[in-house]
């Protein structure tokens, strides 16, 4: 029965060929074959310095290196007429290249078959599971997310267009001082005790600029304060406003 060798990564004489031929820097389709028989060669020396039983496939391919080796080192002979180059000659390395090439296709898809069986091994799967006497809890209320300052700026944004567009057509200007303080302390007493909840845009019954403006900016220093909560059942959906009580 044959005994395979396989020193470090080496497990075939064409496995060893490529490592030689990375090592050395060198061209796959001009290969030095002085070079490259002498480097394999003292690869088999070596194997059988280490009293190693050396399979017969690199003893083969240290074979035909050398007919490969001796065929490049014979004289070219001219059977054409001088002047006509014989570009159609036989280059006695293309079967060699030829299998270096297939096999480093191989070799190279190999490499990635095992990554991916490297990564499927760090993923778990299980059975799916039968989830229906789960149904019943999945038609509970869903719990809001709260919003951010950009959702809020959102909604003082459609607040503004949705007031302007309701504006009566003729109305008397007059000037009025609004404190966010005092508004803080409206916006509080506007809204419930209990978890009950309402709309941000209740929070501004009045269409003047300045009013909005100033009740935006208390919403937005009581949300700061942790003393109201801003919520949103969905994307885009009505903003709900409500205290912040020891129970949400």
């Amino acid at each position: 029965m044959e005994y395979k060798v396989k020193i470090d990564a080496f497990e075939g004489p064409l496995d060893l060929l490529l490592h030689l031929i990375n090592q050395l820097e060198i061209d796959i389709y001009d290969i030095p074959m002085a070079d490259i028989t002498e480097q394999y060669l003292d690869y088999i020396h070596m194997m059988k310095t280490l009293e190693l039983n050396v399979a017969s496939e690199y003893l083969v391919m240290a074979a035909t290196l050398l007919a490969i080796k001796s065929k490049m080192l014979l004289p070219k002979q001219e059977t054409e007429p001088p002047g006509d180059e014989l570009d159609n000659e036989e280059d006695p390395r293309d079967d060699l290249v030829g299998k270096l090439l297939e096999y480093k296709k191989y070799k190279e898809a190999a490499r990635e078959l095992k990554q991916l069986e490297n990564n499927r091994s760090d993923m778990f799967t299980k059975p799916p599971s039968d989830l229906s006497e789960f149904a019943s809890d999945m038609n509970v209320k869903k719990i809001p997310a709260d919003v951010t300052i950009y959702d809020m700026i959102g909604a003082l944004n459609k607040l503004l267009r949705r007031k302007k567009l309701q504006k009566p057509l003729s109305t008397k200007i007059t000037r009025q001082e609004f404190s966010i303080e005092e508004r803080m302390e409206e916006v509080l007493n506007a809204l419930p005790e209990t978890p009950d909840r309402k709309r941000f845009s209740d929070l501004f019954p009045f269409q003047d600029k300045e009013y909005i403006v100033v009740t935006f900016l208390a919403i937005l220093e009581l949300i700061k304060r942790h003393e109201i909560i801003a919520e949103q059942e969905k994307n885009f959906g009505e903003i709900m406003v409500a205290r912040k009580g020891e129970n949400r």
